[in-house]
């Protein structure tokens, strides 16, 4: 099974929140999307919801001699959240990665500033907070975006996902009130494999999808 796209898998995943909605479960949501590919998820489910949409901003912390390796991920100024048996397993220390942490730190806040272009974040207190991304693998950069969206005091916290690696969703439940996934495939390897177009998105499509919002 794959998705045709992003906005095809959004559009099946706004189906299941808005039957949610509709029922009364999901009262007054915001919609935060993870970017850069979440965004274009997000967008539909928001669309259906009529629903404001905003952006959650979070860094993959990856190895020092792997970068596309996550071992870590941080979100605002909170502390970044290390992935302790892949730090043992490599060696490393956080100290190690601090000027990894630091780097990584500046670049979320640039894309903040670009995105929001000046917007406050919305205020979630007692709110639904609907965080969606394409998909996810081993969950450490959800988790993050989770915990820092749950220090928001939202009143209803949920992830809604197109796709999640199974031993991920175990975990990412306990995170969340409520946890709303298409397909949680057995064998699964990489997010971009139940997409025929997983394309990058640029700072340009995020900007569009939250001006159309």
């Amino acid at each position: 099974m794959q998705f045709r796209d992003r906005e095809e898998a959004g559009r099946e995943l706004a189906e299941q929140l808005r039957i949610r909605h509709d029922k009364g479960v999901l009262p007054h949501p915001v919609v935060l999307a993870l970017p850069r590919g979440g965004v274009a998820v997000a967008r539909e489910i928001a669309h259906v919801l009529g629903a404001p949409l905003d952006v959650l901003v979070v860094r993959k912390i990856g190895a020092p001699f792997h970068e596309e390796f996550g071992v870590g991920a941080l979100a605002g100024d909170d502390p970044p959240l290390f992935d302790e048996a892949s730090l043992y397993r490599l060696g490393l220390s956080e100290a190690d990665l601090a000027p990894t942490v630091e780097r990584e730190r500046k670049e979320l806040r640039r894309r903040e500033e670009r995105y929001r272009q000046g917007r406050p974040a919305p205020e979630l207190r007692g709110r639904t907070a609907v965080v969606v991304d394409d998909g996810v693998a081993t969950g450490s950069t959800a988790r993050v975006a989770l915990r820092a969206v749950r220090n928001r005091n939202p009143g209803h916290l949920v992830l809604a996902v197109p796709v999640c690696a199974p031993d991920a969703a175990e975990e990412l439940r306990r995170e969340v009130d409520e946890f709303v996934c298409l397909y949680e495939p057995r064998l699964f390897s990489a997010v971009g494999e139940w997409y025929e177009d997983f394309g990058q998105l640029t700072d340009a499509d995020v900007l569009e999808a939250l001006r159309g919002a």
